[in-house]
């Protein structure tokens, strides 16, 4: 059994600024936690920069110029008022989605059981033209497109438990029969997207919203109900994972008070469909979580059932 991680130092250097929610100390603190003896047996893998040619299999070619001709050589570059770019923010992104694809490739090739990608900036909300909400590029939605073409699958899903709606997931997804989207999210939260009724011209899209305060038992019946059987019925060649830790109840962005032990029982939900639908095939990166502490814990916790499966 071998699960990969996955990660960079210059996912280290990407720097929102001073006060941002997404610093750098939050892969600082992923990072330490996965140096614990507990996790030994991860094979470390530096992850490689992507092409630019890959990034546009979801993004469109004016916008993912742009990105780069604004690339800032020193001081910062606001893409929106959230989200803005530093020096290293270029090669961080490429990193970023280059990791996913070359763990989909490693676990495609039998090479690996699974992975885990820590790096940042996150993406599930960069749409195809526009960054959004922290995110420059979509690495998910980057890596299903990936799996779709350079291994011929025919269905990927990706499964969004960061506490805000993966707008830009959806929005790559709900047109394209191939792909599959389920999210569990607070709402009404940012991006104000991820109501039940957005299921995608294929009914590829699967939204659970949750009310703030609503608990463990909420979200683990969302999953029972909505979301694995919706996935099951999918029936996915692959599984991709968006991994945000911020519906944590000591995270400071949401309210949805979940615990570190939830995380450790829906990626093992997670991996018993990817065992029946896949070979157990998956991909896991790191979105959102916002509380070094709860976020080191809870990514313990879901690296841990990663390397037990």
């Amino acid at each position: 059994m071998t699960t990969l991680l996955y990660s960079h130092p210059i996912c280290i250097e990407h720097d929102p600024g001073r006060g941002h929610p997404e610093c750098p100390d939050r892969l600082r603190s992923v990072m330490a936690g996965l140096e614990d003896d507990d996790f030994r047996d991860l094979e470390r893998v530096e992850a490689p920069i992507i092409g630019i040619g890959e990034i546009e299999l979801i993004h469109q070619s004016p916008y993912v110029a742009e990105v780069f001709e604004n690339m800032p050589e020193e001081g910062r570059v606001y893409l929106d008022p959230d989200t803005s770019m530093s020096p290293s923010s270029g090669e961080a992104s490429r990193r970023a989605a280059g990791a996913v694809c070359d763990a989909i490739d490693k676990v495609m090739a039998g090479a690996a059981d699974n992975a885990f990608c820590a790096v940042r900036p996150p993406g599930h909300h960069a749409e195809s033209n526009r960054a959004m909400g922290f995110c420059l590029f979509n690495s998910a939605a980057i890596g299903a497109m990936h799996a779709r073409t350079k291994h011929a699958l025919e269905r990927v899903a990706v499964i969004d438990f960061d506490v805000h709606h993966g707008n830009g997931t959806q929005h790559s997804f709900e047109n394209n029969a191939g792909l599959f989207y389920g999210s569990s999210h607070q709402w009404p939260a940012y991006p104000g997207t991820g109501a039940e009724t957005e299921t995608g011209k294929f009914n590829n899209i699967c939204n659970f919203p949750m009310s703030p305060g609503e608990g463990s038992a909420a979200f683990r019946q969302g999953y029972q109900d909505d979301i694995l059987p919706a996935l099951r019925a999918f029936n996915p060649e692959f599984l991709i994972i968006s991994a945000g830790f911020d519906a944590h109840a000591r995270d400071p962005l949401a309210q949805i008070n979940l615990k570190t032990d939830d995380y450790d029982w829906v990626t093992g939900e997670l991996l018993s469909v990817a065992d029946a639908c896949c070979g157990g095939k998956a991909v896991s990166l790191l979105e959102g979580g916002y509380d070094l502490g709860a976020l080191k814990e809870s990514t313990q916790a879901h690296v841990r059932v990663l390397m037990q499966a």
